[in-house]
């Protein structure tokens, strides 16, 4: 097992700097107040902090109402550097931000280790920026936890859900799921786009949601099959895009942030 994962795309999509870091995140979390109940999990998007990271903050600031209380951590996102079948677990100890190092689950690891979708690939997650980014706003609105990262490529809606069946857990387990919507369509054209997909999201219809409307759909479609299986429900936090946030309005990517509980 290796010791740690380098935080591989620090300086791309947030800061190096750990204080730099620490101040953009606080930011981010108190321009949201923290209302409604608290989540068993959270779809929030992944792209640069300038882009994405108030519309991740808006779930990430009601993770705060969870502090002390989670203690491991579910993280899938999509692959976007390397193609292969099934789920991609790490073998790493832990995983490094500016902020500190996040233990591995090991014990977790050696029980998706049984699960014939799952497959150690640290190629996978060598520069996988889906996952990385979501490390610092735990770390700040979360106290001490295990994580879980899985990176998933080429697999069925029900093997995602089959892990997240798995290490579900009770109160100490939360689950996100790393997805960003749109991609390059003018601001109206994405703007009625992600409203269909979080119309989807809300009704729990993963099947409504095709290749084009989420780049994390196959992960988004296990939680939500999972979801359904559960009689959970699912809320929509924010939705906005890169023409909202830092960025021309002719060619945008779409973001957003849903609840579920």
């Amino acid at each position: 097992m290796h010791p740690v994962r380098p935080p591989a795309v620090a300086g791309l999509f947030y800061p190096a700097d750990a204080e730099a870091l620490r101040t953009l995140v606080t930011d981010l979390l108190q321009r949201v107040p923290v209302t409604g109940t608290a989540p068993k999990a959270v779809i929030v998007p992944h792209a640069g902090y300038v882009y994405s990271g108030p519309i991740a903050a808006s779930a990430y600031a009601r993770l705060q109402l969870l502090r002390g209380q989670i203690t491991r951590v579910l993280l899938l996102g999509p692959a976007h550097r390397v193609a292969f079948h099934g789920l991609a677990a790490s073998s790493a100890a832990a995983f490094r931000t500016p902020l500190g190092d996040v233990p591995l689950d090991t014990a977790a690891a050696t029980a998706l280790a049984q699960l014939p979708q799952v497959h150690t690939r640290d190629d996978a997650h060598a520069l996988e920026h889906s996952l990385e980014v979501q490390l610092p706003f735990l770390q700040m609105v979360l106290d001490r936890f295990l994580l879980v990262p899985l990176v998933v490529g080429d697999a069925s809606y029900a093997e995602v859900a089959a892990v997240l069946e798995l290490l579900w857990g009770g109160p100490e387990t939360l689950i996100v799921i790393s997805s960003d919507l749109s991609h390059y369509h003018d601001y109206a054209t994405a703007q009625r786009l992600d409203r269909a997909t979080s119309a989807a999201i809300e009704a729990l219809a993963p099947e409504h949601i095709d290749d084009g409307d989420a780049c994390g759909r196959t992960p988004v479609g296990g939680l939500l099959q999972a979801a359904r299986a559960r009689g959970l429900h699912a809320r929509t936090i924010d939705v906005r895009n890169s023409g909202d946030t830092a960025g021309p309005r002719d060619r945008v990517v779409g973001y957003g942030a849903y609840a579920i509980g």
